[in-house]
């Protein structure tokens, strides 16, 4: 079976930010996700980084790609889809972990996710895991008033620059931009 002829599609991302790459109606082959950087794959065969796309690529073709051809080639195996991507919004109820799993807990990660912990809060951010650093998704929940949106973001990008409050854009289908600016304090100052 050759990749070329091997479709895919990619679901939604799961908790930790990591997407099934689905073939056929429901079968994952694996799972593709960003870590700092460099794009990986978790799948039958365990977790494998793969490095940064080239320039111009996408990371998520590039790690669909990747697992594309090591299941034509036989070397994974596929399991059957549990959740399916509309199912990915299941609410964080009750507590999460400071940090994510693969964060070391040194004296600058702990506290560079209390400062992040302090802003998504200040910016009615509801984490659905523990903070895994600047520049990796984070799944997000918006808890504007009548807001259901859960998703993947990244602190880096939620957080303002130069001591200026962030976009006041949060998702498509959010409350709007003046409504969220008369219902945060930091852009009122």
């Amino acid at each position: 079976m050759s990749s070329t002829t091997l479709a895919y599609r990619l679901g939604g991302p799961d908790a930790e930010c990591r997407y099934p790459v689905i073939i056929g109606e429901d079968m994952v082959i694996g799972l593709a996700f960003r870590w700092h950087r460099n794009w990986m794959v978790q799948d039958s065969a365990g977790e494998h980084t793969l490095g940064r796309p080239a320039k111009g690529e996408k990371g998520e073709g590039m790690a669909a790609a990747h697992l594309v051809k090591q299941y034509a080639a036989g070397l994974i195996t596929a399991t059957r889809l549990i959740v399916s991507s509309g199912e990915l919004g299941a609410r964080a109820y009750g507590p999460v972990p400071l940090l994510h799993w693969r964060m070391p807990a040194t004296e600058r990660n702990l506290a560079s996710a209390y400062k992040a912990w302090a802003g998504v809060t200040e910016l009615r951010w509801r984490p659905h895991g523990g903070f895994p650093g600047a520049d990796n998704w984070w799944m997000l929940e918006c808890e504007m008033p009548g807001c259901d949106w859960v998703g993947p973001r990244y602190w880096s990008h939620l957080r303002g620059r130069n001591g200026q409050p962030p976009s006041a854009y949060r998702h498509p289908g959010c409350i709007g931009e003046d409504k969220v600016r008369a219902l945060i304090a930091a852009y009122q100052q």
